[in-house]
């Protein structure tokens, strides 16, 4: 068994070893969705890394980089090993293996989100001097299901699309800092791909959202302090959720901290699928 970086591996080689380490779960992922995530989340061949069996692609993480909190990191987009391979710690190994690599690339920290009921992964990344950091919740329910038609803009108010010029009066709406895959960063990286809305009174900002209409991804929403209980939240995802492409809408990773964007998930019938950790290793 060898350990050494994706930098050399086709993208057909990588995508076979992720499909089939990850064939039991619900999500499935088709070569183009792969891209677009391993994409938008800042992934690295050469600083991401996996275990092969004669040649053989087995376990593999693929790490993103990029700045966090201001500083750099490396984010675990996705890490698996392959059914018959499990059980022999090659993830453990894989990940020893990389840590002197990302500290000789400048990266100061390492950044993942694991599923709260995933008890033998948390386990794992406690061992390996992870600490949880911040806890999510996650929203998926089916489009139609959601409730949106029920809102009127208030008077005085407009929607209309915006750019990321708008960043810093974005920012200033926020409740929490998003997390690594809904960040600015990841959206600038496809950019192409996501559809941007403001409401304005005058020439205020007063709320956004960035949404994505390939995967009905919500990936950033909020509304300033000073405007918020006026359906300003539900007026702008209606506007997005017009232009989705999918069957679902996703609210992912909201710090369950901010109990408003929790009842207002709730007040559309955006249904509370599960909670992740984020969790943080010092390198």
């Amino acid at each position: 068994m060898e350990i050494q970086s994706l930098a050399a591996i086709p993208f057909d080689q990588l995508y076979a070893a992720f499909s089939e380490a990850f064939k039991d779960y619900e999500l499935q992922l088709s070569p183009n969705e792969l891209e677009i995530m391993i994409s938008r989340r800042g992934y690295v061949p050469e600083l991401s890394f996996g275990a092969f069996e004669n040649g053989r692609l087995v376990s593999l993480t693929l790490n993103g980089i990029g700045q966090f909190n201001g500083v750099k990191t490396a984010y675990d987009t996705g890490t698996g090993t392959i059914e018959a391979f499990r059980g022999q710690g090659l993830a453990s190994r894989i990940f020893q293996y990389s840590v002197p690599e990302l500290k000789k690339a400048g990266v100061s920290q390492y950044l993942l989100e694991v599923l709260q009921h995933n008890a033998g992964a948390i386990a794992v990344y406690q061992k390996q001097g992870f600490g949880v950091s911040r806890e999510f919740n996650y929203f998926v329910e089916r489009a139609e299901n959601v409730r949106l038609d029920n809102c009127q803009l208030p008077t005085g108010y407009r929607i209309q699309p915006i750019d990321l010029s708008l960043k810093e009066q974005m920012i200033s709406c926020q409740d929490f800092t998003p997390s690594w895959q809904n960040s600015f960063e990841s959206v600038e990286r496809r950019l192409v791909d996501f559809r941007l809305w403001g409401t304005f009174e005058g020439e205020t900002l007063a709320g956004y959202c960035i949404f994505e209409p390939n995967s009905g991804d919500i990936t950033q929403l909020a509304v300033s302090p000073l405007h918020r209980n006026r359906r300003l939240a539900t007026c702008l995802l209606r506007e997005a959720a017009s232009t989705n492409r999918h069957k679902n809408l996703k609210l992912i990773n909201t710090d369950t901290r901010c109990e408003a964007v929790t009842r207002w998930a709730e007040s559309i019938d955006l249904t509370l699928q599960g909670k992740q950790f984020e969790m943080v290793k010092i390198l």
